[in-house]
């Protein structure tokens, strides 16, 4: 009797597989349900019958997340395999090419002619890649990340905030405008980010260690705003170095503000993320390595 020829050999249901997948994807119960258009308690069924079948636990409950198991990483590897060529079977038969979706995240600065380039070339070299874009707050990026809805993010973060696959300085810069600075006004005016968002505690921190009064003239959520602000005299600002134009001028010790490098860049992407993924981070980390090195030089 050969091994197929068995009786009772174990078959992995593909439902089940998919629910593991999404769960350990979305490190939460509630997200993978909502996405799968199911409830909890059934996808929660469905990992208690799929760890019945394997002999294993594959998912270990944390209070905040859930993460699998070694024997749950096992399984992972082996599923998104299973599901992927269902999925191209499936496609096979209708006579199309099965479709890859890669979530991406980064933010407003990085969406550059060298970044579309890069995302071109990827393309390119995987035509079944469909690429999902999404462009914004680093803390809106990293929220989304959290709960499941992007697969891989650059986001920008208080240096060693939280774990990354690869994280580099970011180059920070007090910026005036050239045409109508605002530096010596009382109160000194601020263009910020939305309350919580990044740098607006350090913007205000140092002009008061200046001894000076200020008042916040412009706030925006958007990076264009803060640097067409800052450029038409609203005030002044923080941001990364890479955002300054020429309608900028840069501010510094002379005028009593000192170097902020408490920022960093991380790139983000989970354990489990599918090989696409993890090869479009690696040439992310290659463009901005490039980038570094010829600022640098």
């Amino acid at each position: 009797m050969t091994a197929s020829e068995k009786p009772n050999r174990t078959l992995f249901d593909l439902d089940l597989l998919r629910a593991m997948v999404m769960v350990a994807d979305c490190a939460s119960f509630t997200t993978a349900a909502a996405r799968l258009h199911s409830t909890q308690s059934t996808i929660s069924q469905k990992i208690r019958r799929l760890e019945e079948m394997a002999g294993h636990p594959l998912l270990v409950r944390g209070n905040r997340d859930v993460h699998p198991t070694d024997a749950g990483q096992l399984v992972l590897g082996h599923a998104r395999q299973l599901l992927a060529l269902n999925d191209q079977l499936l496609e096979a038969l209708a006579g199309t090419t099965v479709a890859v979706t890669v979530r991406l995240g980064v933010p407003e600065d990085f969406v550059s002619e060298a970044t579309s380039q890069l995302l071109g070339a990827f393309n390119r070299d995987h035509p079944q890649v469909k690429l999902e874009v999404t462009s914004g707050l680093s803390r809106d990026l990293a929220n989304a990340y959290d709960h499941g809805e992007l697969d891989l993010v650059l986001v920008k973060q208080r240096r060693s905030s939280r774990a990354a696959v690869r994280c580099w300085p970011e180059t920070m810069a007090w910026i005036d405008s050239a045409r109508h600075p605002s530096i010596d006004l009382d109160p000194v005016p601020l263009v910020t980010f939305p309350p919580r968002g990044l740098y607006r505690d350090d913007i205000i921190d140092a002009v008061e260690g200046m001894g000076r009064r200020w008042r916040i003239s412009f706030t925006s959520s958007s990076l264009s705003g803060i640097q067409g602000a800052v450029a038409d005299g609203m005030g002044i600002s923080l941001l990364p170095a890479r955002a300054l134009s020429r309608e900028h001028t840069v501010l510094g010790v002379e005028q009593g503000l000192q170097p902020i490098d408490s920022f960093e860049i991380a790139l983000l992407h989970r354990a489990t993320a599918d090989p696409l993924v993890k090869t479009l981070a690696s040439r992310l980390s290659g463009l901005i390595d490039q980038e570094r090195a010829g600022a640098i030089t």
